[in-house]
């Protein structure tokens, strides 16, 4: 039985002391989705991707991103001892609706485990044993295309969701925005502001925030087939499940379209799912 020391990762790692704008920053230049806050050379949160995001989309403070601290987004860790199994792990994250746990060995934090992680260890170990449909989620978000980028975003922060789905007028799917390609048009859309002091981009992001959830504003302008990723990974509802998790590692994807036989999205699998898979492997 493989255990959290088999697929742990190091940790990422920034000091409280430090500013949204910094965390923004490293996750960017680092390509981390997470990293854990040290007080004192001790390891006493974490910060997300998503929960960043999150805080871009929808804060509506007149402060700048180096004005605010990181505490405002931090978030305490739960961990687990390295010996403990990946199944318990599983276990643990869809109990607690968390995507990683801090790493043990005694008193000492040695890595961070993640749903990719599982995913991993799921691909590597359990090939053939389980099929797509029996995993995915039959529901999924979607919107029409032509709909405002601010109501599709409300949808995802409402629902907790992190992709919505794209329909014409047609009932057919054209395209999928995610979450990452919410976070990534803050980071865009921030550059292109008229700012007083742009020596830093970064720091420019403060001025789109409020548009994304705004009728009035960015988000009440664009339409979600202005922003969308037309190229919708799928996969079969037959398809082993294991080889599916590959393709989800190797895209660097969350999730991805379900067919039926006769080619209709019929849900969606994500990572969250082959953790579900890992977890009942009992």
């Amino acid at each position: 039985m493989k255990h959290a020391l088999d697929y742990k990762n190091s940790p990422r790692t920034i000091k409280f002391e430090s500013n949204l704008a910094e965390v923004l920053k490293k996750i960017i230049d680092e390509k981390k989705s997470r990293l854990l806050v040290t007080e004192n050379d001790k390891i006493t949160g974490i910060v997300t991707e998503k929960d960043l995001g999150v805080f871009l989309l929808t804060n509506d403070t007149e402060k700048k991103l180096d004005e605010i601290p990181l505490s405002t987004i931090m978030k305490k860790i739960i961990s687990v001892d390295e010996h403990t199994s990946m199944i318990e792990c599983a276990e643990i994250m869809l109990t607690k609706s968390i995507g990683s746990l801090v790493v043990k060995s005694g008193d000492d934090v040695v890595g961070i485990l993640t749903k990719t992680d599982l995913v991993r260890y799921y691909t590597k170990t359990h090939s053939g044993e389980k099929i797509v449909g029996e995993y995915m989620s039959p529901y999924y978000a979607w919107q029409y295309s032509d709909t405002p980028l601010y109501k599709v975003v409300l949808k995802m922060i409402d629902e907790k969701i992190s992709r919505v789905i794209l329909r014409n007028h047609d009932e057919i799917p054209v395209g999928i925005i995610t979450f990452r390609d919410l976070f990534a048009l803050a980071l865009k859309q921030g550059n292109y502001e008229d700012v007083l002091d742009n020596t830093d981009p970064i720091i420019s992001v403060i001025f789109p925030r409020k548009g994304f959830i705004s009728e009035s504003g960015f988000g009440g302008s664009v339409k979600a087939d202005d922003v969308m990723s037309k190229d919708i990974v799928s996969v079969n509802y037959d398809d082993d499940l294991a080889k599916t998790g590959k393709i989800l590692l190797e895209k660097n994807i969350n999730g991805a379209g379900v067919l039926s036989r006769h080619g209709n999205i019929v849900g969606i699998i994500s990572k969250t799912d082959i953790v579900k898979a890992v977890a009942f492997l009992k």
